[in-house]
């Protein structure tokens, strides 16, 4: 998909005159960081809009909105509503990635930057036009052709027009190689099971940059909830809000920037920013609070179970910003490429009590029942297997909505049983490997697979049988497919005796 941060031909239009600039390009005159809410932002705009006018652009799209949160870093006094208060209504409906406006309304969102009002976006007519502002009055445009009329506008408004190779403030793919988990189907599911096991609680939708809003989850609402949330937001799956909110003020850092989030008594969640100097501010907001969390800022400190971006109602994911993700959202990217019946190479990591075998296949650790690790019978897992060691792996099975991936060792290679297919009838010699009170388990003798089945006997039959003896069988039938291999025991005096079935 085309987008304004492909467009070729980048303007750069400043107030600044560039001949205050040194050898090395940098400023170094009198640099006013702040608009003059009059003639000289008049003038920006009336360029952005002669240039959208060379490019015949009538509607933009808003792309990665953003928002301030509880504390303030523009240059120019906060305002409340962010500075949208006079194009969106208070809660932002209708500022989010992908929504179409007119260029008079874009306008007034590149007016709300100038101002630095904490309001931020890019505002893009795929394949044809961009803007965005950056820092100390710089706006960046866009086009997908030469606009020498409106670069003349420009310079006709007093404003400085200049052509480069890229804004300073292009988007930036992320160099994270995981792929952005979607809000699909299987996230959906993923989401409906961890409710139902109250693994999960709380939905964090980031529908614009530094402003979220927040959903108490159950197995009843998660249909409605889904269908309220702004087109292409981020969302972010979380437990349950401590009931101890005085323990969550008590276990406050002494410094840094913390997310609160609370849980008033009507069920209403808020969330915001606050630093060391404004804590006690908020916790007499919170104090009363039916539950809270203070979640810290760094990424590295947060711990949510999962996270993704909502796709558009086609199911492309066209919302360039990127969730950091957690480590089930790691599994998920690995998992999804997983398909059974697939032979894979894994390491045992575990053998625990239980008797199932964890392997790593890769980042995703896959289980094996005992079933799947041999064949023949056997009594643990460490009869065929030991941690650390590199085996190949079938996949068996992979549920995305449980992450979880069962394995076969077995599968992994050839049925045995195929190759006595064409031995029915033959009489072969076993050893007992075990004795039972309505049979015996025996070992083909000849074969290095340790292929064994039961041959069952009648009350006065084998029952001086101990393990380790040699017994006489005719093989009456092979199924590969259940596999299954029926015996009879033969006595060695009639090698086409007729003894019971076994299988």
């Amino acid at each position: 998909m085309a987008s304004g941060d492909k467009l070729p031909y980048v303007y750069r239009i400043t107030k600044y005159d560039p001949a205050d600039r040194d050898a090395l390009g940098h400023y170094i005159g009198t640099e006013v960081t702040t608009s003059d809410h009059g003639p000289i932002e008049a003038a920006y705009l009336q360029a952005v809009a002669a240039f959208a006018a060379d490019a015949g652009v009538e509607r933009l799209a808003i792309r990665e909105p953003e928002a301030t949160g509880f504390v303030h870093f523009g240059a120019e006094p906060a305002v409340p509503g962010h500075g949208l208060a006079e194009i969106f209504p208070p809660d932002l409906t209708g500022y989010h990635d992908g929504a179409e406006i007119t260029v008079d309304v874009a306008l007034e969102l590149v007016r709300a930057m100038l101002r630095d009002n904490g309001a931020w976006c890019r505002l893009e007519a795929e394949g044809a036009f961009a803007v965005h502002v950056g820092w100390d009055q710089y706006v960046y445009v866009r086009t997908s052709s030469p606009s020498t009329d409106a670069m003349a506008r420009t310079r006709a408004l007093g404003l400085f027009p200049e052509r480069l190779d890229a804004s300073a403030y292009d988007h930036a793919t992320d160099e994270d190689d995981i792929e952005q988990r979607p809000a699909d189907d299987d996230f959906w599911a993923r989401l409906r099971w961890s409710v139902a096991i109250g693994q999960a609680t709380i939905l964090e939708e980031g529908f614009v940059l530094n402003a979220s809003r927040w959903h108490r989850l159950t197995k009843d609402n998660l249909d409605d909830v889904r269908a309220r949330l702004a087109p292409r937001a981020m969302l972010t799956v979380w437990p349950d809000l401590s009931t101890d909110v005085e323990a969550v003020i008590a276990d406050l850092p002494d410094e840094g920037l913390v997310e609160f989030v609370w849980e008033d008594e009507n069920g209403q969640i808020t969330s915001t920013i606050a630093d060391e100097a404004q804590f006690s501010d908020v916790t007499e907001q919170i104090r009363g609070a039916r539950a809270a969390t203070a979640l810290p800022m760094y990424a590295d400190d947060r711990h949510p179970l999962f996270t993704a971006v909502l796709p558009d109602s086609d199911g492309v994911l066209r919302a360039r910003w990127r969730t950091e993700p957690t480590e089930s959202d790691r599994r998920w990217a690995v998992m999804k490429a997983l398909r059974r019946g697939q032979v894979c190479t894994g390491t045992v990591t575990a053998i625990p009590p239980f008797l199932v075998t964890f392997v790593d296949i890769g980042g995703v650790i896959g289980q094996i029942n005992v079933p799947e690790l041999s064949w023949r019978h056997i009594e643990h897992p460490t009869d065929v297997v030991s941690v650390g060691q590199e085996i190949t792996v079938k996949i068996l099975d992979v549920d995305m909505v449980r992450e979880r991936v069962a394995l076969s060792l077995r599968a992994a290679g050839r049925n045995p049983l195929e190759a006595l297919v064409d031995r029915v009838g033959e009489i072969v010699t076993g050893h007992v490997t075990k004795v039972l009170p309505f049979g015996v388990i025996v070992r083909i003798e000849e074969r290095h697979d340790d292929v064994e089945a039961l041959v069952r006997h009648c009350a006065n039959e084998g029952q001086h049988l101990t393990v380790g003896d040699t017994l006489t069988v005719k093989i009456l039938d092979v199924d590969p497919s259940q596999r299954r291999i029926t015996l009879a025991h033969t006595p060695t005096s009639d090698s086409e005796g007729d003894g019971p079935d076994a299988s």
